[in-house]
């Protein structure tokens, strides 16, 4: 892929906890990034900005095109 092309949208779910050892939550992480590791790296910091202390992430992959549904929908606009 070359600098001019658009990069696909990125898609990482897992799990977060606010507290060490606290109730976990389900979390849907959408983000444009020139790779894998560089999209785990940024999922993670952003999580932490957001103030979770823990994070699990369990799948990652490229969303093709626009999702049909909520959450995605709004989160990809």
């Amino acid at each position: 892929m070359n600098d001019n092309e658009e990069r696909p949208v990125t898609i990482i779910t897992g799990r977060v906890w606010r507290k060490k050892g606290g109730k976990p939550e389900g979390v849907h992480v959408m983000l444009v990034a020139p790779d894998d590791d560089s999209a785990v790296r940024r999922a993670l910091e952003s999580l932490a900005a957001e103030g979770f202390a823990e994070a699990e992430l369990d799948q990652i992959g490229d969303m093709e095109g626009e999702p049909d549904e909520e959450p995605h929908l709004s989160a990809y606009q």
